[in-house]
């Protein structure tokens, strides 16, 4: 987030305070907007790196994907394979990134990042 707001031109403040904004109304609406369209893709990827270690830790009592995958096959009901259960939580982690991801390319695409 810093990056993004130090991205933002010295010459868009100047221009607010020319004008006669204040400090809340040039943060909120000039500065914050530019530096949002500057950080949305390392914000999405930080989301999908996070989304991914919540399985690495054991600290959250909360059930995870993979915990969900062990506590299906130790039921007796299951009829399965264990290979099934761990290519559905695979699965399961790619999609969710994969839509992550499509979703950013579409923000990106509509604020248009990356175009001039």
């Amino acid at each position: 987030m810093r990056g993004g707001l130090q991205s933002v031109p010295r010459g868009q403040v100047e221009a607010a305070e020319a004008v006669g904004l204040g400090a809340l109304t040039i943060t909120f609406w000039i500065v914050l907007p530019q530096a949002l369209r500057t950080v949305i893709p390392a914000l999405v990827s930080q989301l999908i790196s996070l989304w991914k270690d919540t399985t690495l830790v054991a600290i959250i009592g909360a059930f995870d994907l993979l915990r969900v995958a062990q506590a299906t096959q130790a039921q007796p009901e299951f009829r399965g394979t264990p290979h099934e259960v761990f290519l559905f939580a695979a699965l399961m982690f790619w999609l969710v990134a994969f839509t992550m991801s499509r979703l950013s390319k579409r923000l990106e695409g509509t604020l248009g990042i990356g175009t001039r």
